[in-house]
């Protein structure tokens, strides 16, 4: 066994296979995988094996055609075939309007993949799959490439390749203990031995605790007992005279495939049940749970009446074996928070369908430091501290239970809710509030009309659009107020905090003591990493003079893993985070000034406090630090107040508000005013597949200041010129907004994806931002929006179609 590597991927399931085999694809050869037992022997091989191309998102979609291009050349390789059933077709069922509406919005979103799906009548499911009924169906959205493989075939395969490559795989080596060194490298101790390595991978499976616990972390990854069955042959799949599709039903909550004569079901019982939360026996080993075919007996009459053939038909054969779910159902492909040099991919509910994308994906980003894709729906710091085990539990549960049923937008189910709160959240649920969640953290999204005001889940425009445009008009005529909780907030301090962020930024990065900047981070690529305001306070009795870095509310993870990294060994630079001691109460509107002087201290006159200007306060007597800046585009302040004084704060503001029609608003009109504004969300408009010419920030970036990060890079990219422009668009619709994802079309050709949108009450347009082929990027430029199968035209509009002198957000 080797003594020293570059790469030790610990765990030989399809997670560990697929990465080992992508980096011997990306060139590294020197690495190494170690697996306790035999390859396989997890969770791997009793997976139902199914691979499809559908996915909630770009990235998934990507990743999963990834997969079966790689799994058909496989099964063609004539050194190394496997079994692999490629394109025998899938349905995924629908009985209401609303899942047709969203299976129409994701063919729309696949298509800007190269994935081809197709929204069917119930008649035409029946046609294509005989065995079913369609009592009680509308239709299904089917995915021609979908099929099923042999689990230990495929990871067989990709271990063959690996090694072909010069990997190496030891089996029956358990790992002990790991240990990190000063120079961020790692010692791999085994049952045969220490590896020394630069990078270790967590690949475990339903063990993936058990090896983080080796490096003092925990992932939010829990494990759920799943069932299936193999049912003796079946007259009607020998007379269909073709392989039957596959089934997917979020009616019935059971999905099926063709195996041999008859068919795989399997079931996602609501009775269901958690697996390994008091540990797992060591020699839990290609082994199954006990069969319990009680607790999926409601699920099993809801698919004999969608298959009547099943009752007609005996069962050979029945696994119930454990699965993993993380908790949001999405996997964890990436860097460890909080560790250098340590990647995981875990949490693969579907493992086997995605696990060729997965280990690709991660591959690219331990060798070249980023995929092809902007990976942030998988990345695993997309969770923060309040990720237990107990609250994975409870959100793999619910995901569990509604495993074929996809989120509507503003849809929050409510299982583990509420994991984050402020002293606000019970004060704002009296006012009537509903609640968004960000990153565990409970938001208000609006004020209800009365406690049974519960919005239609649609793709559509809801019932709250009314309600969300009298909020708007309120900011714009008079103030409002809006809790702002979870936004990250880091305190920098040192001598050389100023030169450190310098050369973090692409732009100017303002150093004056009282002021504050907007400014974009660039990765070593040259592409977009963050966005994040900086703020100068002088040092005061609050604390020394520090910069006040402050991001979207689910970066913080990232963007201290980022920060921390790249700290020199010989700058004076100190890095704390504030995002769990401070929350932002928002004041927004014309009069916003007029509140603020009536409640704080001190001159607040344009001239005294100018847009971009910090200070330290009191609002009433609670201390605070205000900012002027806007989201909204109207004369707005930040006010950052320490948790233990925010509701002090909140009820001193309130008083100062009453006699200037001070109203709360929410995160819905705060989304409408930040698309007037031509203001981006970070992963939703902001990703690291673009640069900041890509991106819109051209204003933002100062290419002949000194060296920052991705500067290189980005004046190469400059030279090769565009791929794609970030665009505002004008949407020629009234009745829903365009959903990120969704394709912009000229003819059959697709020039363009939409990243956000939602109707601007105060301009009175239905707004879009989109990245679009260059040359259709100029303002007037007309496109078809694919809006749920429906063409609708959309046309390039100039950013910022709400005050685009931004006079009104000086004051």
């Amino acid at each position: 066994m080797k003594s020293r590597t570059k790469v030790v991927v610990i765990g030989g399931g399809i997670a560990g296979c697929s990465t080992l085999y992508h980096l011997t694809q990306e060139g590294w050869s020197d690495v190494v995988l170690v697996e306790r037992n035999e390859l396989t022997s997890g969770t791997t091989w009793h997976s139902a094996a199914q691979v499809t191309n559908f996915g909630m998102n770009q990235t998934m979609v990507g990743l999963k055609t990834h997969s079966i291009n790689l799994y058909k050349e496989l099964s063609e390789s004539p050194e190394y075939p496997i079994n692999y059933h490629h394109a025998d077709g899938g349905i995924r069922l629908a009985n209401t309007e609303a899942q047709m509406q969203g299976y129409r919005h994701f063919a729309s979103m696949a298509r800007g993949m190269g994935a081809d799906f197709e929204v069917i009548d119930a008649e035409e499911c029946a046609r294509r799959h005989p065995l079913i009924s369609t009592a009680n169906l509308l239709g299904g959205l089917w995915d021609p490439l979908d099929g099923d493989i042999d689990p230990a075939q495929l990871c067989q395969a990709l271990a063959y390749h690996a090694r072909k490559a010069g990997a190496e795989v030891y089996r029956n080596t358990p790992v002990t203990a790991l240990t990190q060194h000063k120079d961020d490298t790692w010692t791999v101790h085994t049952e045969q031995g220490g590896i020394d390595c630069d990078i270790v991978v967590n690949a475990c499976g339903y063990r993936v605790n058990e090896v983080a616990a080796m490096m003092g972390v925990h992932h939010p990854v829990a494990s759920m007992e799943h069932q299936y069955f193999l049912t003796e042959d079946m007259p009607g799949i020998a007379e269909a005279g073709h392989r039957m599709p596959l089934l997917r039903c979020p009616i019935s909550d059971y999905y099926s495939r063709q195996e041999k004569g008859g068919l795989l079901v399997g079931f996602y019982e609501q009775d269901c049940k958690t697996w390994g939360m008091d540990g797992i026996d060591p020699n839990f080993v290609n082994a199954l749970c006990p069969d319990d075919l009680d607790r999926v007996m409601d699920v099993l009459a809801g698919a004999f009446e969608r298959m009547p053939a099943l009752e007609e038909t005996g069962i050979r054969s029945i696994v119930n074996g454990p699965i993993t779910y993380t908790i949001d159902g999405a996997p964890l492909v990436g860097p460890i928070p909080g560790k250098r040099n340590a990647f995981c991919i875990i949490g693969l509910r579907a493992g086997l369908g995605e696990g060729g994308g997965h280990g690709w994906l991660l591959a690219q980003q331990i060798v070249h430091g980023e995929a092809c894709y902007d990976t942030w729906c998988i990345d695993p710091r997309r969770f923060t501290g309040h990720t237990n085990v107990e609250l994975t539990s409870l959100k793999a549960i619910e995901d569990y239970q509604n495993e074929f049923r996809f989120h509507f937008p503003h849809e929050h189910r409510p299982a583990g809710r509420p994991a984050k709160t402020t002293p606000l959240t019970p004060i704002l649920a009296a006012e009537g509030a509903e609640f968004t969640v960000v990153n565990g953290w409970e938001r208000m999204d609006y004020i209800k009309p009365s406690p049974e005001f519960h919005p239609t889940l649609s793709f559509n425009f809801d019932e709250a659009f009314g309600i969300v445009a009298d909020d708007v008009k309120n900011v714009q005529e008079n103030v409002g107020l809006c809790e702002v909780n979870g936004f990250n907030r880091f305190e920098i301090t040192g001598a050389d905090r100023h030169s450190f962020l310098d050369r973090m930024f692409c732009g100017t990065v303002t150093k004056r003591d009282g002021r504050v900047g907007l400014g974009y981070l660039l990765n070593h690529h040259g592409m977009v990493k963050g966005e994040a305001t900086v703020a100068n306070l002088p040092a005061s009795d609050r604390g020394p003079a520090r910069v006040w870095y402050g991001s979207a509310a689910a970066s913080e993870y990232h963007d201290m893993d980022w920060l921390t990294q790249h700290i020199g060994e010989d700058e004076d630079v100190q890095i704390r985070s504030l995002t769990n001691e401070q929350t932002i109460l928002v004041l927004a509107g014309p009069k916003a000034r007029d509140v603020l002087s009536g409640c704080a201290r001190g001159d607040w006159s344009k001239e005294a406090f100018p847009w971009l200007s910090v200070r330290e306060c009191f609002i009433g007597f609670a201390p605070a630090t205000v900012m002027g800046v806007s989201f909204s585009g109207e004369l707005a302040y930040e006010i950052h107040i320490p948790n233990a004084s925010l509701y002090a704060a909140y009820l001193a503001l309130r008083e100062s508000g009453e006699a200037h029609g001070l109203k709360l608003f929410g995160a819905r009109a705060v989304e409408s005013m930040r698309m007037e504004k031509g203001f981006l969300h970070w992963k939703a408009d902001i990703l690291t597949e673009f640069d900041p010419y890509e991106t819109s920030l051209d204003r933002f970036v100062k290419i002949d200041k000194g060296d920052f990060i991705g500067k290189g890079a980005l004046l190469k990219r400059r030279e090769e010129g565009l791929r794609k422009k970030l665009v505002t668009l004008k949407v020629d619709a009234t009745h829903a907004p365009a959903h990120g994802g969704a394709s912009l079309m000229q003819g059959s050709k697709v020039v363009g994806t939409v990243t956000s949108g939602d109707w601007g009450h105060r301009v009175g347009m239905n707004l879009a931002y989109a990245f679009v082929e260059p040359q259709l990027a100029g303002e007037g430029n007309r496109m078809q929006l694919d809006m749920y199968g429906d063409m609708v035209e959309v046309e390039v509009i100039a950013p910022s179609p709400y005050d685009p002198s931004y006079e009104l957000m000086r004051g």
